[in-house]
């Protein structure tokens, strides 16, 4: 009987370890991500264009000053970092690791940020703000630019988080953001990319007519299941209708990063950071 009930003792002990291994290893084991997004609306020129994709650091460094997350981003050679929001925590705010991490990735590729709602949040922000622009960040407050090459462009688009504007718990966002679009989306002509922190927007996206949205916030719905996706996610509650990968209606493409770091909840569960690669192709 008890060589019984330490064989059982055993097997929870070996169990439990096993799971806690298992649960570090997959929040620090970055993965990588990709995707093609093939449109008739994209000139020429940018066919074979690569975007990566980075969302929600966090104040999160995989390996001493990201040297992990920067050796991935350099591997992907891309044409351009896009970098969705939350880039700090507004409950252990540390700019200087976004500083390290935007100095390194300015080296692989001109990076483009917009806020989240994290940015919203703190008395920072200003600070992080000129920090970047000083390290070369196009920094996007709402407002649309020309991406050129060979003569032709596609447009650029990136806007603040709501947040900025609207409450979080009772917000408008919605509004806001619709606002925001009929403004930078007049005399679009052509392929449209747009950088925004919020995938429960989505419709407004669609409505808005954007071929490609790269997002984040979602957080993978944290603690993923098999078959069923993550379970909750901020703004959208319960089992996230846009928690992860490529969401696609009418003209426009959405991808949903799981981002890097965590906040409120500090652990993931079957649910790895990443980066994500975007492959742009003409038709």
């Amino acid at each position: 009987m008890v060589k019984k009930k330490r064989i059982i003792l055993l097997a929870v002990a070996t169990f439990l370890l096993t799971f806690i291994i298992w649960i570090a290893w997959g929040n620090t084991a970055l993965e990588l991500n990709t995707f093609t997004v093939i449109s008739e609306r994209l000139p020429e020129a940018f066919n074979g264009y690569r975007i990566a994709h980075v969302s929600d650091l966090h104040n999160a460094e995989m390996g001493k000053d990201n040297e992990k997350l920067i050796a991935m981003l350099r591997e992907t050679k891309p044409d351009m970092i896009a970098i969705t929001g939350d880039i700090i925590d507004s409950y252990n705010t540390d700019i200087k690791i976004a500083f390290h991490f935007v100095e390194s990735a300015m080296e692989i590729a001109p990076c483009y940020y917009v806020t989240g709602n994290h940015e919203a949040n703190v008395l920072e922000y200003d600070g992080l703000k000129e920090g970047l622009i000083k390290l070369g960040v196009v920094v996007m407050e709402d407002i649309r630019i020309d991406l050129e090459k060979c003569g032709e462009k596609i447009a650029l688009i990136g806007v603040n988080d709501p947040l900025f504007q609207a409450d979080y718990l009772f917000d408008d966002s919605k509004s806001v953001m619709t606002n925001k679009l009929q403004d930078l989306t007049k005399h679009v002509d052509g392929f449209s990319i747009l950088l925004s922190h919020r995938p429960e927007l989505f419709e407004v996206y669609v409505d808005s007519d954007i071929d490609l949205v790269l997002s984040g916030h979602a957080h993978g719905g944290q603690l993923r299941l098999p078959f069923v996706g993550g379970i909750i996610a901020p703004n959208q509650g319960l089992f996230p209708k846009y928690d992860s990968g490529l969401y696609t209606k009418e003209n426009t493409n959405m991808i949903v990063s799981r981002g890097i770091g965590n906040s409120i909840i500090p652990v993931r569960i079957n649910n790895r950071p990443e980066v994500i690669l975007i492959e742009l192709l003409s038709k």
